[in-house]
């Protein structure tokens, strides 16, 4: 079981989700506790340790560290703005 931590910024785009999309995306989230490689999920190219998974038009951006068994959520975009 891994721990799930929110960087700031998460917490801020969480805030600025929409309810219907705010209720899709956090049970995404607690599921990386379980699974931070779940099926579908994207390693990022040109990162060390950053993955993404999809929520609709949103991405979940976020870095693993096994040897803290922590997964660390950096944003949560729409897809346009994800990668910039």
């Amino acid at each position: 079981m891994y721990e799930v931590l929110l960087e700031k910024q998460a917490e801020r785009d969480l805030r600025g989700l929409q309810p219907d999309l705010f209720n899709r995306v956090i049970p995404e989230i607690r599921a990386l506790a379980e699974n931070p490689r779940p099926p579908g999920c994207r390693k990022l190219k040109g990162s060390s340790g950053d993955w993404r998974i999809r929520v609709g038009d949103h991405r979940v951006l976020y870095e693993i560290d096994n040897r803290l068994r922590v997964v660390g959520v950096l944003r949560i975009r729409h897809r346009k703005e994800a990668y910039r």
